[in-house]
């Protein structure tokens, strides 16, 4: 018996073991759980450390019969598949796309928490309506109008509706904006400020949890856009590296999952450490919108 166990009565050294085994139950189960996810990964980086000889190797190999770094340059520098230029390409358009999302849905949500007109409610009910609306049934409409804008093979079919806000993030801000007190708006706007003056000096400043979610899950959506990609950008030179890593299957050759799962691997690190750095504000960002109603 310990120190703990003698102090106290028999019950509350029963309730104090069965809390304890508790505890312990849950961590080996969240421990299971995280073994069980990041196994994907983990496969990946062993195959991506592979030999050409160690992939038909049956059964398969977890740990490599010998660390084949070199996979990694010869992936990522091919003269025909040059994922410098992909990794470019993809910071532009994720970095354009991203700075678009969040100005304008910080617009849209400012004007919706904080600036009462007939028709606010049902206008907001209407943006949010359309999370329920499938990207791939406006595909031909949207498709024929940046076809006759002369749009196709380039980034504008992808960059520009981002800056016509998104509505989840329209709901994100909405929601944070709606737990800051009013009387700041009013105290601005007597010393002059205008709706942007708030917005851009007092509203954003304190909504950093709401700015960095959004910044997070439009930098993951867009760093992981395949369908887009695929289909408005038809040069090669072009691409994005969710798209470009399929260049490595090419029909009627071998396919060199070692090289694959290379190039995979440094696609994914930003992303993961990028939701390391900002797990707690991401955290805080979803749950503080849930604090008011609208």
């Amino acid at each position: 018996m310990t120190i703990a166990d003698s102090t106290l009565s028999p019950r509350s050294v029963a309730w104090y073991r069965q809390i304890s085994a508790a505890i312990v139950v849950r961590y080996i189960g969240l421990i299971a759980l995280a073994v069980l996810y990041a196994m994907p990964f983990v496969w990946m980086v062993s195959i991506s450390l592979k030999p050409f000889t160690d992939l038909n190797q049956v059964p398969p190999l977890l740990i490599p019969t010998r660390l084949a770094w070199e996979n990694y340059p010869a992936a990522l520098f091919q003269p025909m598949l040059y994922f410098p230029q992909f990794f470019i390409n993809t910071i532009y358009y994720v970095g354009l796309s991203t700075l678009g999302e969040l100005l304008s849905s910080a617009i849209v949500g400012y004007g919706f928490a904080r600036i009462d007109f007939r028709g606010n409610n049902f206008l907001f009910a209407l943006v949010l309506s359309t999370m329920m609306l499938p990207s791939q049934v406006t595909l031909i409409p949207e498709y024929v109008i940046f076809k006759q804008l002369n749009w196709i093979d380039t980034y504008l079919p992808l960059i520009v509706p981002a800056w016509f806000s998104v509505a989840f993030y329209v709901f994100l801000f909405r929601q944070f904006f709606m737990t800051i007190p009013t009387e700041i708006d009013d105290a601005a706007m007597i010393d002059g400020a205008s709706h942007l003056d708030i917005l851009f000096r007092i509203m954003i400043p304190l909504s950093v949890p709401a700015v960095i979610t959004c910044v997070a899950l439009s930098v993951v959506n867009r760093w992981n856009d395949f369908f887009g990609p695929l289909v408005y950008i038809n040069t090669t030179a072009k691409q994005v590296l969710a798209v470009a890593l399929t260049y490595f299957n090419v029909p009627n050759q071998a396919t060199y999952e070692n090289l694959l799962m290379a190039a995979a691997v440094v696609t994914v690190i930003p992303i993961i450490v990028l939701f390391l750095f900002l797990q707690d504000y991401f955290v805080q960002g979803v749950t503080l919108t849930g604090l008011k109603e609208g």
